[in-house]
C-alpha cells in the first residue's frame, strides 16, 4: 500500500538500501495525480515484495520538490541505494508503467545479464553460459536471456538453440537479425553433421573447413575460410559463406577479437 511520508530520509532515502522505493510527488487538486495514484497502487499490491511506493503531497513538502527539481506532477522518481536512478512526470497508463518498472527497478538477474553480455562481448563464454542458464531457472521467459545463451548454444545444440530464439518474446532492437542468425548457423552445424549434402562445386573444400571450425568455436578459422569461399565461389551454398559471416558477426557481437579482425576482410570480399 501507498502511504504519505513523513520522513523522507527514513522512509526513502535510507529505506532505499533495502529495496527501492517509489515515490509518487502529487497533489489533490491535481487531476492527472488523480489518475496515477490508483495505477501505482495497483501494481504495487501486486508486486509490493519488490518494492515500496511513498507518497510526497507537494504543496505540503515544498522543500522536497525543490530540492528533486519537481516542477510538473505527478513526477515519479525511483530510489535505491540512496540515489534516484529512474524517473517520469506525467501520467503514464498502466502498461507504459509497467514497462517503465521492469526496466528501472534493479534486479540480481539484471546484473548477471549485463555481466553475462560483457563476457559474450570479450569472448568468454564459459563466463556467460552459467549466468544464463541461472536467470532462465528464474525467469524462464527472459527473452534477452534466451537470445544471449541461443547465442552460445547454437554451435554445440543447434536444436536447443533454436527453441531458445523461438520462444523468445521481442527483445528490443537486434531481435529479428540475432534470431537470424542463430537459425542461419544452427542450419550450418547440421550441415556439419551431414558433410555429403554439400554441393559439389567450387568452394567444397574451404566451406568444409569453416564448418569444422565452428564445431570447435574456432571463430577466426571460420571466417578466414567463409572469406575464402566468398573469394572463390560466392554463389556457393546459396550465397551460404556470406550468409554465415553475416550471422558470425551478429552473434558475437562488435566488440568481439573475431569480428574485429575480420570484418573489414569480409568487407572487402563483398567487392
Amino acid at each position: 500500500m501507498a502511504y504519505e511520508v513523513t520522513d523522507f530520509q527514513t522512509e526513502v532515502i535510507e529505506a532505499s538500501h533495502q529495496r527501492p522505493v517509489l515515490v509518487d510527488f502529487w497533489a489533490p487538486w491535481c487531476g492527472p495525480c488523480r489518475v496515477l495514484g490508483p495505477v501505482l497502487e495497483k501494481l504495487v499490491e501486486e508486486n509490493g515484495a519488490a518494492w515500496t511506493l511513498v507518497k510526497v503531497n507537494s504543496d505540503q513538502h515544498q522543500e522536497l520538490s525543490a530540492r528533486y527539481g519537481i516542477r510538473g506532477i505527478p513526477a515519479v522518481k525511483l530510489f535505491a541505494e540512496g540515489k534516484v536512478v529512474d524517473e517520469f512526470v506525467g501520467a503514464l497508463p498502466e502498461y507504459a508503467v509497467r514497462q517503465w518498472l521492469e526496466k528501472a527497478l534493479p534486479s540480481e538477474n539484471k546484473q548477471r545479464l549485463e555481466r553475462a553480455q560483457a563476457a559474450l562481448d570479450a569472448g568468454d563464454e564459459a563466463t556467460a553460459a552459467p549466468l544464463l542458464e541461472k536467470i532462465l531457472e528464474e525467469e524462464p521467459n527472459n527473452a534477452k536471456a534466451q537470445l544471449l545463451l541461443a547465442r552460445l548454444l547454437v554451435f554445440d545444440d543447434p536444436a536447443r538453440a533454436e527453441s531458445l530464439v523461438g520462444g523468445a518474446a521481442f527483445a528490443g532492437p537486434g531481435f529479428v537479425q540475432t534470431e537470424e542468425a542463430v537459425r542461419t548457423i544452427a542450419r550450418l552445424m547440421r550441415l556439419h553433421q551431414s558433410p555429403e549434402a554439400l554441393p559439389d562445386a567450387p568452394g567444397q573444400e574451404a566451406y568444409r573447413a569453416a564448418l569444422d571450425a565452428l564445431a570447435h568455436h574456432d571463430f577466426d578459422a571460420a571466417l578466414e575460410h567463409f572469406i575464402d569461399v566468398i573469394q572463390q565461389h560466392r554463389p556457393y551454398d546459396d550465397d551460404g559463406a556470406r550468409k554465415a559471416c553475416v550471422a558470425l558477426f551478429t552473434l558475437l557481437g562488435p566488440a568481439h577479437p573475431a569480428t574485429h579482425r575480420h570484418r573489414r576482410a569480409f568487407d572487402m570480399a563483398l567487392y
